[in-house]
């Protein structure tokens, strides 16, 4: 009685999972940034003590990738989902309770590694559970990691905070709520489908059935453990880590960096408006992804458009002023974003299925890393050149990373699908 291949369909219970556990790899992480001038007050933290804090997170998910992997290959992928959440909602609500400034540090190391297990899981479960609609899922847990950017930012000030009579801790606490919520019910979700299962299995087998179960629930089980250390030498995961590097290296920098580039050009009452537009932006391209993401995401023509569209929109934004500035940053956000869902659903559909973890872990630890890399070299040319359009011009240069990867996605080799080792 072996298993070779799982449904494509699932119950709606399992889509809201999905859509909450991309939103636990966002909520926690961007509630912070409106809580700076507090943490500031509190703690008596500098600029550079920001500085390293807002590193964390990002150095988390590039170092702590490939440790997901070998999770997942040791206990399996939903076991690596509620690692990743536990930690991810511990670490969240401990920041609450920091004294100094190495305490958050390591509540925030703690986050972060949940989030960079959780980011590792999603592509191979995806696979796993939904082979004939890998796009779609895709979309769907994307499109809740980017209304949680939104909602993070949007929310704290104005909703949370008066709520917890202004008290950065408590905050901090409130959003690490949905996380454990989200970790219960993945919980039950896990407990309900195994107990199924085995009433399943009970009905089949006459005679004693408690004797016959063991051995037989056995022989459905995976007879290996598969890989889970990314294969550097494959041209594939430096392909793949190219691209999404690119699209997280362009929208952390722009964000970082157009704030300064404004005020350097006389204006500074273009910040908020640019940084919301650039951020909202990517809202409707999640939505508008959720029933095109399945028939795009193997297309080279669809990366060469959002990668043009990208790069065109960052040059504009450099030669054009005044409002056109607010109007670009928001085609930027959302050309970015389409690239950034497409880019997820890749690992499941160019690598084998024991090879998805692996894969995805190999790709988010080059392209964090090249976010990071973007940052700092964007940063140097500035201090160096005093001229902020050079490291601009870096930034508009991820989008034609894209184009020329583009042709990556022809090479599509659909695998056999095997059971998800849960």
């Amino acid at each position: 009685m072996a298993m070779t291949r799982q449904s494509g369909r699932q119950p709606y219970s399992f889509f809201a999972l999905l859509w909450l556990c991309g939103l636990c790899l966002r909520l926690p992480v961007l509630a912070v940034p409106p809580m700076v001038p507090l943490l500031h007050t509190s703690l008596h933290l500098s600029e550079t003590d920001i500085g390293w804090l807002s590193s964390l997170p990002p150095m988390l998910l590039a170092i702590a990738a490939v440790p997901g992997s070998l999770i997942i290959a040791r206990l399996g992928l939903v076991p690596a989902l509620l690692i990743g959440l536990s930690l991810d909602a511990v670490g969240a609500a401990a920041r609450g309770a920091s004294g100094n400034f190495w305490f958050l540090c390591i509540a925030t190391v703690v986050m972060s590694s949940g989030v960079a297990i959780m980011q590792t899981v999603m592509p191979p479960l995806v696979r796993a559970r939904l082979p004939e609609r890998v796009g779609f899922g895709t979309a769907l847990y994307t499109n809740g990691l980017l209304t949680a950017e939104i909602l993070a930012v949007a929310l704290t000030v104005p909703f949370v905070l008066p709520m917890v009579g202004n008290s950065w801790r408590l905050g901090l606490l409130v959003w690490s709520v949905p996380v454990f919520a989200t970790a219960l019910l993945v919980s039950a979700w896990l407990l309900h489908k195994r107990a199924r299962r085995q009433t399943d299995l009970l009905a089949l087998m006459p005679g004693t059935v408690a004797d016959l179960a063991g051995p037989i629930r056995m022989s459905i089980e995976p007879n290996h453990r598969p890989a889970w250390w990314p294969n550097w030498r494959n041209p594939l995961i430096w392909q793949l880590g190219l691209i999404l590097g690119s699209v997280n290296a362009s929208y952390f920098a722009t964000n970082a960096f157009l704030p300064d580039y404004l005020t350097v050009i006389g204006r500074p009452d273009l910040v908020s408006s640019a940084l919301t537009a650039l951020n909202i932006a990517q809202l409707p391209a999640a939505f508008l992804m959720l029933p095109l993401a399945q028939r795009l995401f193997t297309r080279p023509s669809a990366y060469m458009v959002t990668g043009f569209l990208a790069f065109g929109s960052i040059v504009a934004m450099l030669l054009m002023r005044g409002s056109w500035i607010v109007f670009w940053s928001g085609v930027f956000g959302f050309a970015d974003a389409m690239t950034l869902i497409l880019a997820f659903g890749l690992p499941p559909v160019l690598s084998a299925p024991g090879d998805v973890p692996r894969t995805t872990a190999g790709m988010f630890t080059l392209s964090y890393s090249f976010a990071m890399t973007l940052s700092w070299v964007v940063g140097w040319l500035w201090d160096l050149t005093k001229a902020p359009i050079v490291g601009f011009v870096l930034i508009a240069l991820c989008g034609l990373i894209v184009v020329a990867m583009s042709s990556t996605v022809r090479h599509v080799e659909r695998q056999a699908i095997v059971p998800a080792v849960e």
